[in-house]
Order: structure tokens, then C-alpha cells, then sequence
């Protein structure tokens, strides 16, 4: 979901307490070689025509990757990459890996992406920059669930419980969803699709690449996959930036649960944006009023929803809009077409059926125009670790974050299909030690909707000495070339092009 949004200047969104069990005795998974393996040298040709690249022409190519590297001579899925080459091959210095977060994201866009928002020219010629679609997303051997437009599925977040009945509700809801997506894996796929396999995947393409280091440019939970990768094979991590942070190397009960301290800490900005323009959207003259405004139209809807759009909508599309300011337009239209609507007029939303965010159901069982950005969202964050499997706990949850974080906090800790998945974790999450080289800029905007701030400080103590925090004054998601803080792209540019790293942490006003 993202595209009828623009969060920080077009970041694609991402888009949802461990269970004592067979992670608890079990190692860490550290340092690891099982991605290893030299392989056979891409072969570049056009990409896909649906890969969507706008001016910049792209090269695409696939690798065959082990389903299971726990059998790297059983059976094989294909990994769909794409390049970038170097503007300027004479300055070449390596290849700058990139993924745009989800987990769920298509990946083999995002080089063309990043020239579009103006990357500087000095990194687009100090690399090759390298897109990938991870295994389980797009190109890359695909999961499904079978979702369809008819389901009573709204996406990975999950929807708002007004009352208690509401999580036991969602939890039948959730049940069904994890039922229907273990039905649909008819190739096996759901048990192997976790963080540390798609690091491997990531360290395939390194040596097919020839090279025996790779740089990598993570956002939001991308920001965990680059976590795992430099500390499965820190030898091989060359410059690594981890951009608006999960705080660890995966999403979990808890950094789904983390968005709704996000809405909070991020609304105030938009409560500002909206009240400087009372004249325009009637939302209320101060901010203290554009809160106000929030919890009665939420509550009214809940009541009585409009035409099908109800609190569980509007408080999703409101947390969307708090991803950056370029949102807050659609945002505030969104409010005002229904906190006091013209006669038969019907709600205005974005353009929910490019997004795949929360629509009613259409009543036709076509597939869901979301089904793989779902499934695959879900199969890595259920493979990468336990959750709670008790309602009690998603009750108790829920009642704890209503009080404390109003606006969104009854639906992130709200249950999710995790809770009922049908494969436990076939290992723990990779751990972060501190071992390796002092190579890992950590950067976050200090208001953040979808990875609040303490995201980023909880993977800097992770690391240790291996990371510097770039902690910038700012709302929104996503900082380097997604944002417009001139000190965070000068560090994280330096950085990336001359090896300039810091020696202490920065601050960016």
C-alpha cells in the first residue's frame, strides 16, 4: 500500500510479547554462512514491463536461491533483481542494495525511485544501485493468501477495537485469515519466508554480483533486513544506512503494537498544519480542537458508519496521513468530507484501490488488488517470531494502549492472524551483537508515525559501537532522499560516498 499516499516524498508505507515456547531455550541466530554460496553471474536483460521505473531505464535479472537453507540442494525459488549501473563507472566503488520496507514491498522500482526524488548524482556514480523484489513479494516466487475484494479483511493493521467484544471479534477474523493463507501454500513457501532467509537471498546476490562486499540503503522494516544482514555476515557489509527503524532485525507483536505510539507523537504536527488552516477545512482553530474534531468523528462513525466507511477506516487513513506532510492535504480533505458533509455527499479517500488500504467489502470475489502485499507482509513478520496466541493478552493489550495511546492504539495491539499461524518460527530472530566494523549510520526522524523514535535509539544501543544515530528534528517517514533535512543528507551522502563516519552521534535541527 502507498500510492494514493505520499509518506515523507513517496516512501511506500509499511504496511502491522513473545509466547514462551521453543524460541525461549533456543540460540540467536548470529553470524551465519549459509548464504555463502558463489553462484552463476546475472544475466541483465529489460525488466518487466509492469516494473514500474518511469523515465529510467532499469536492468533486470533473476537468481535461483534455496528455499531452505537448511537444505541448500533441495528445491529452488527464483529472486527477481534489478540495476542501475553507475553513472559514471570510472568513480564506481561497489553496489548500494536497496529496500523500500514492508515487509511486503516490491523492491526493483525503488533505483528509479530514488532518482526521481533526487538522489545525489555523487552516489548514483559511486554505485550500482541494486532493487530487489525479497522472496515471497512480486517477481520473486509470490505467496498468496487468496485474499479477495468480498473478505472482511482490511489490511495489516488491524481495525480499531471500540469494546472488548471487538478483539474477540477481530480474533475470529484473524483465526480465519491464518487458516486460508496456510490453505493457499500449496508450494511450501509460508515456512521459509522470514528475515534471515531473504539476508541470504541478499548475500547470494552479492556474489553473483562478484562482489565481495555490498552497501545497503534500508527504510522501515528495511531497516531490520539490513540489521540482519550485517549481522548474519558483518565481514561482507560494506557502508551500511538504516533509515526510520523497526529497532531490531524484525517486526514483531510489539513493533506492530510500537504504531500507535507513533499516531501519537506524530499528530501534533498535523493538529498544527490543520488548525493554521481552520478558514479551509473547519477542523477545529487550535490543536487542542483539531484532537477534539479527531474523536468525534471517529466515535460518530462508529456509530453510524458512511456508506460503509466507518471509525475503523478513518482512523487508518488518519494514520497514514500522519507519515509526512505531503499526506496532510489528502488528510484533512478526508476529514472535512466527513465531519460535516453536503447532503448525499460520500467520504473522500484517497485512491484506496492503488493503495490496498481498508475498503468495504465490494461484494464481489475477485482478488484483492492487495493479496500479495498482505500475504507476504504476513508470512515475514509470523515466521520471524512468536506471538501471543492467548485473546486474553490481545484484550489486555488493547485495553492498556486505548488509555494510553488514544488516537490508533486499540487497533495495533489489536489481534493479528500471527496469533493463530499455522507454522511456528523455524528459527529465533537474528540477533544483533555489536561484532564487526563501526559501518552502521542509523537515521530517524524524532516524529515518526510508523517507526517512532525509539526505534532508531533502541537499534543504535543494539549495535553499539558499530553505529552512529543521525536523530533529526522532523515528521515523517523516511529521512535520506525521502525527507528534506539538509544535515541528514550531507552526513548520510558523505558518508555513503567518501567513507566519512561520524565519530559520535548527530543532531539535525
Amino acid at each position: 500500500m502507498g500510492r494514493g499516499w505520499r509518506a515523507g516524498r513517496s516512501l511506500p508505507l509499511l504496511a502491522g510479547a513473545a509466547l514462551a515456547g521453543s524460541l525461549v531455550a533456543a540460540a540467536p541466530v548470529t553470524a551465519d554462512d549459509r548464504g555463502a554460496e558463489p553462484g552463476p553471474g546475472l544475466e541483465w536483460g529489460p525488466c518487466p514491463e509492469d516494473v514500474a521505473t518511469g523515465s529510467t531505464a532499469l536492468e533486470c535479472s533473476t537468481l535461483a536461491v534455496p528455499l531452505d537453507y537448511g537444505d541448500p540442494d533441495g528445491a529452488e525459488i527464483e529472486i527477481m533483481v534489478s540495476r542501475l549501473s553507475s553513472a559514471a563507472p570510472g568513480e564506481r566503488r561497489g553496489v548500494l542494495l536497496l529496500n523500500p520496507g514492508g515487509p511486503g514491498s516490491s523492491g526493483l522500482g525503488m533505483p528509479a525511485d530514488l532518482v526521481s526524488l533526487g538522489i545525489p548524482g555523487s552516489v548514483l556514480n559511486s554505485y550500482d544501485l541494486i532493487g530487489m523484489d525479497p522472496r515471497g513479494v512480486g517477481r520473486s516466487s509470490p505467496v498468496s493468501c487468496g485474499f479477495t475484494t468480498d473478505q472482511d479483511y482490511i489490511g495489516n493493521v488491524p481495525p480499531y477495537a471500540v469494546d472488548d467484544d471487538a478483539v474477540v471479534a477481530q480474533a475470529g477474523i484473524a483465526e480465519a485469515v491464518a487458516a486460508q493463507c496456510a490453505g493457499n501454500d500449496g508450494a511450501g513457501l509460508l515456512p521459509h519466508l522470514s528475515t534471515a532467509n531473504t539476508a541470504r537471498d541478499m548475500d547470494r546476490v552479492r556474489a553473483a554480483l562478484g562482489e565481495e562486499e555490498i552497501s545497503y540503503f534500508g527504510v522501515s522494516y528495511g531497516s531490520a533486513l539490513g540489521a540482519a544482514y550485517t549481522s548474519l555476515f558483518p565481514g561482507r557489509s560494506d557502508r551500511i544506512v538504516l533509515d526510520s527503524n523497526v529497532g531490531d532485525t524484525y517486526l514483531g507483536s510489539e513493533g506492530v503494537r510500537a504504531f500507535g505510539r507513533g499516531a501519537e507523537e506524530a499528530f501534533p504536527d498535523f493538529a498544527a498544519w490543520a488548525a493554521q488552516r481552520h478558514d479551509t477545512y473547519g477542523l477545529g482553530a487550535t490543536p487542542g480542537e483539531v484532537r477534539e474534531t479527531y474523536f468525534e468523528i471517529a466515535e460518530r462513525l462508529d456509530a453510524e458508519p458512511m456508506e460503509g466507511f466507518d471509525g475503523r477506516h478513518f482512523r487508518f487513513y488518519t494514520f497514514i496521513g500522519l507519515y509526512g506532510e505531503a499526506n496532510y492535504t489528502t488528510a484533512a480533505q478526508m476529514w472535512q468530507s466527513v465531519h460535516d458533509p453536503a447532503p448525499g455527499q460520500a467520504p473522500r479517500l484517497p485512491q484506496e484501490e492503488a493503495a490496498g488500504g481498508p475498503v468495504p467489502a465490494s461484494g464481489a470475489g475477485e482478488p484483492a488488488p492487495a493479496d500479495n502485499a498482505w500475504s507476504s507482509f504476513l508470512a515475514v513478520t509470523c515466521a520471524d517470531s512468536d506471538w501471543p496466541a492467548d485473546v486474553a493478552d490481545y484484550r489486555s493489550a488493547v485495553a492498556e494502549d486505548r488509555e494510553r495511546y488514544p488516537l490508533l492504539g486499540a487497533a495495533t495491539a489489536n489481534v493479528m492472524p500471527c496469533a493463530f499461524w499455522h507454522h511456528e518460527p523455524s528459527e529465533p530472530p537474528v540477533e544483533i551483537t555489536g561484532r564487526g566494523p563501526e559501518n552502521v549510520l542509523i537515521l530517524q526522524n524524532l516524529r515518526d508515525a510508523g517507526t517512532p523514535y525509539s526505534g532508531g535509539v533502541a537499534l543504535d544501543e543494539r549495535f553499539g559501537e558499530r553505529s552512529r544515530l543521525v536523530s533529526v528534528d522532523a515528521n515523517g517517514h523516511g529521512v535520506y532522499v525521502y525527507g528534506d533535512n539538509e544535515c541528514a543528507w550531507d552526513v548520510t551522502t558523505r558518508y555513503l560516498v567518501d567513507g566519512e563516519f561520524p565519530e559520535q552521534d548527530v543532531s539535525c535541527r
